[in-house]
């Protein structure tokens, strides 16, 4: 089998590599990939920012937004071969905190967890991987290419429950969100956003190509020239980015009670002016909540399938904006000015069996 395999921490160091099919103790499901979505997570592990390889390896096999075909599965198991799956990217620590004890994996607390393609244990760019039922979940087969969107979304439907959990804090009735980042994330978030019937708004520094045409399709409205020209203060304020400008821009923009979610992973440095003691002030006087949020389990990603299958199929498929096979595989992960989401696809003719 072929896989994609970089060496965490040596920038450009990934290649396609031959590997036997990983034997039943790396998880006692098989499945054949259909297909890999690719994020800015792996361009940042292939530029040896971060990334660790399994236990006694050298190198990563990376790739975490997965979509496959189970081969194989253990009797007394309710999955079976042929079945449409996607793998969840995080496992809670070999001795689990709290939260892990109990299947809230995304929330471990002494920061021993693993994930595919990213920590610890190999991803899913490959032919084939294992993984062990529990962490397997079936996704609606006419979702098609489509589907290989559910990890990203699950990290939204995360941010969304945690958003509804906090504002319950009160009597809370949101009725606007400000998103930040028009890439799959912030789109993914708009779209839960105008599930939710709220007042959607985005912005990006794109003021052409597919983002704004595919923002306004949803029925957000879509700003690009500047925060600042941003009517209005949002009751929830979802920043996709990472941007430290955008961050520091966004953090004085939510209503009284209002919230703001921290979705991109920012890299070092960055440093911006903020005045802190206004911000203070109208934090604690307004009862606002600055939070972060990332990952998800297994309830989050069957949110997220929820969340797509209620979305229409034209306007998910439009996120894909760049396909490639995987004997392409080096054009997969450079960037361009108007890509959403670029996939890998790994087995062509599987995927128009179900698309």
């Amino acid at each position: 089998m072929r896989s994609l395999t970089v060496e965490p921490g040596i920038p450009d160091s990934l290649r396609l590599e031959e590997f036997r099919i990983p034997p039943a103790d790396r998880g006692s499901v098989l499945v054949r990939a259909i297909a890999l979505g690719v994020c800015g997570t792996d361009r940042e592990i292939i530029a040896g920012d971060y990334g660790c390889p399994p236990p006694g390896h050298k190198r990563l096999i990376i790739g975490h937004e997965s979509l496959g075909v189970v081969e194989e599965v253990p009797e007394g198991v309710s999955l079976y071969p042929g079945d449409i799956v996607v793998g969840i990217v995080r496992h809670p620590d070999p001795v689990p905190c709290a939260n892990c004890a109990v299947g809230e994996w995304d929330m471990c607390r002494n920061g021993r967890y693993t994930e595919h393609g990213i920590k610890s244990l190999d991803g899913f760019g490959s032919e084939f991987w294992r993984i062990e039922p529990s962490f397997v979940v079936p996704v609606t087969a006419s979702l098609g290419l489509a589907a290989v969107l559910t990890e990203p979304a699950s990290v939204v439907a995360k941010a969304w429950e945690h958003c509804e959990r906090i504002g319950h804090r009160a009597r809370w009735r949101p009725q606007s969100v400000l998103v930040t980042g028009a890439g799959p994330v912030g789109l993914l978030a708009a779209l839960l956003g105008r599930q939710r019937d709220l007042d959607v708004h985005v912005f990006d520094r794109a003021h052409d190509g597919p983002k704004p045409e595919i923002a306004r399709a949803l029925g957000a409205t879509y700003h690009h020239s500047s925060l600042d020209a941003v009517p209005g203060d949002f009751d929830v304020i979802m920043e996709c980015t990472g941007a430290p400008p955008v961050i520091a821009g966004v953090l004085g923009r939510s209503a009284a009670d209002g919230l703001v979610c921290l979705l991109g992973v920012s890299g070092s440095g960055g440093v911006q002016s903020v005045d802190l003691g206004s911000l203070n002030r109208e934090v604690v006087l307004d009862n606002r909540v600055i939070f972060g949020s990332v990952n998800a389990n297994r309830r989050h990603y069957e949110a997220a399938l929820a969340a797509l299958a209620n979305a229409n199929r034209d306007w998910l498929h439009r996120l894909i904006t760049t396909r490639v096979a995987l004997t392409d595989w080096k054009t997969a992960f450079a960037l361009r000015p108007d890509d959403i989401k670029t996939v890998i696809v790994f087995d062509d003719a599987a995927l128009q069996k179900f698309s």
